[in-house]
């Protein structure tokens, strides 16, 4: 019965996930949406049947906080004061005197137009759309449920408490005392403790605005309260260029253009290239930080460097190994396509004497060495297109095609495990499609072996790319794990990059129908374990092991083919 049981609640909630997905492309088609309108509250009752596990108490009466934090790293700042939220086009805002904001957790322009509108600029596809919207439709609820708590019935007077927390919100700074009163205040109207209240004020406040958490709340009730009593509604808009780029590979076209551009330009076009979708550190230091600091550290391992290297106090030392890496055949590429992707390319026929960590057959002639392009992550569905237009040949302008020799494609980053901790590694076989039959095996040079003997758990199996993490809930990640698709983790790229690669190289024939291809990940989180899901916070120096053993494994996989 327990089984029928959990089936059923998975059912349920890939039904919910479903209507949500229907409901937000019919939003975006229609061009606009109320969030207390028809179609907002379909939005909000699928999120609320859903309960996805990183909104933690969404359904509950109390405030959620820690998923407060995760969608307020998401969103831009000054969010929560508009009431007209418009989904964009890169359609020129950057050469406007309005400054892009961006979010901490979330590379996408934002620009705050006036004190009630707020346009936010969609260049990474579908994928990006829905997160928006899902964070949106969170705060919306958490908005609704302070405006509850502080309406008095049947008037449209508010509580004293309310009072209190306006009061302390228009204030620039408080004393120890009354921003301690208002907290007080504020716990009372969330329906959580005063310590629980205190740990969120900490956490988001700045140098520049240390009561912004009083700010948050009051601005979010305000807008809910104002619309509550007849005031003018919040809207959110979708501009009519976006709706006729979205879709069209604009960006990626750009982006991949100009990195074949460079290729020709340095004269690398013919070169074997070795794709690596990454961060932009952990490859350029495995292949350079041993050599460039080892007056720094001239005894200290290479997880002592890393470490050293991720903290933010050590900009020395990362300009250092920067330095040493562009004397010896790095390229750097910051994008300006509108994807947020940049660029790495390192050139390893370029390396001085003694520069590199890693050894390169010296019987190979320069026009063999390989080439290793790095790419930051891309975005869900973004993935694809990225890859599919940087796997296309180089159209030359005499209408003649350069297909590019791809060697490798390796993915490497972080996921949700199902079976282990933050960390850990997942090594997948294949990619299944959340909310389809898709599914995507293939040959991945790396395996669990590759990774044994080194302290972490390591798991090997079939991933689920999801449509968003922020839409996952136990029952449906208990059915992926414990059916007969044993997935062992999520994440959201996999089944984009993978049919882009075979698209390229099995049926285009654009790359080489042998390319190897290499996925491995590390544990961001555990979706299935109470308070270890994305919103409990970041890795912090528990991702650099990881990191840099994957990067590792797949750099001599590299150097040694």
């Amino acid at each position: 019965m327990d089984i029928i049981r959990d089936n059923t609640r998975a059912q349920e909630s890939t039904n919910a996930i479903e209507r949500m997905y229907i409901t937000m492309r019919h939003l975006f088609n229609r061009g606009f949406y109320k969030p207390t309108g028809v179609s907002g509250e379909t939005l909000r009752n699928a999120l609320l049947s859903l309960h996805p596990e990183i909104y933690g108490s969404l359904a509950e009466e109390k405030a959620e906080l820690n998923g407060l934090v995760y969608v307020l790293e998401r969103l831009p700042s000054g969010i929560e004061q508009c009431r007209y939220i418009n989904l964009t086009s890169d359609e020129g805002y950057g050469k406007s005197h309005f400054k892009a904001i961006i979010p901490p957790k979330r590379r996408r322009n934002c620009y705050r137009i006036d004190s009630e509108q707020m346009n936010i600029e969609i260049t990474r596809g579908r994928s990006d759309i829905y997160d928006i919207l899902t964070h949106l439709t969170f705060l919306y609820i958490e908005a609704d449920k302070i405006c509850q708590r502080v309406l008095i019935e049947d008037t449209n007077r508010t509580i004293r408490d309310w009072k209190k927390l306006e009061k302390a919100a228009t204030k620039a700074r408080l004393t120890q005392e009354e921003k301690e009163t208002a907290l007080i205040h504020t716990a009372n109207i969330l329906g959580r403790s005063f310590v629980e209240v205190l740990d969120v004020y900490e956490k988001l406040a700045t140098k520049k605005e240390p009561e912004r958490f009083l700010k948050i709340l009051y601005w979010l009730g305000k807008l809910s309260l104002e619309e509550e009593t007849g005031g003018e509604k919040r809207v959110i808009t979708f501009s009519s260029m976006l709706r006729d780029r979205l879709g069209h590979h604009i960006h990626g076209e750009i982006w991949a253009e100009t990195i074949k551009k460079t290729l020709k330009k340095y004269n690398l076009l013919k070169r074997p290239i070795h794709i690596i979708s990454a961060n932009m550190h952990s490859v350029v230091n495995s292949l350079y930080a041993r050599k460039a600091l080892s007056k720094e550290f001239p005894s200290n391992g290479s997880l002592e460097i890393y470490e050293a290297l991720s903290s933010e106090d050590n900009i020395g030392l990362r300009n250092k190994v920067i330095a040493t890496a562009k004397r010896n055949g790095m390229i750097t590429l910051v994008d300006t396509s509108g994807t947020n992707i940049d660029v790495q390319i390192f050139d390893m026929a370029k390396l001085g004497q003694d520069a590199c960590c890693y050894e390169l057959n010296e019987a190979l002639p320069d026009d063999k060495k390989p080439v290793i392009f790095v790419m930051d992550y891309a975005f869900g569905e973004q993935a694809y297109e990225t890859i599919d237009e940087l796997l296309k040949p180089y159209v030359l302008e005499k209408g003649k095609n350069i297909f590019l020799d791809v060697a490798s494609i390796s993915i490497m980053g972080k996921a949700g495990i199902l079976e282990g901790g933050k960390g850990d590694l997942m090594i997948p076989s294949a990619h299944i499609f959340e909310g389809t039959a898709d599914n995507y095996p293939f040959k991945n040079e790396l395996s669990a072996k590759d990774f044994e003997g080194n302290g972490l758990k390591v798991l090997e199996g079939t991933m689920v790319t999801v449509l968003g993490t922020s839409l996952q809930n136990k029952d449906i990640l208990r059915f992926f794990h414990e059916s007969t698709w044993r997935a062992i983790g999520l994440e959201m790229e996999g089944v984009h990059y993978q049919k882009a690669i075979q698209a390229a190289s099995k049926i285009r024939k654009s790359i080489r129908e042998e390319v190897k291809v290499r996925y491995a990940y590390y544990a961001s989180d555990n979706p299935l374990e109470s308070g270890s899901t994305l919103a409990s916070g970041g890795l912090g120096t528990t991702g650099v092991k990881p990191t840099y053993l994957i990067t590792d494994k797949i750099l001599k996989q590299i150097f040694n083919s």
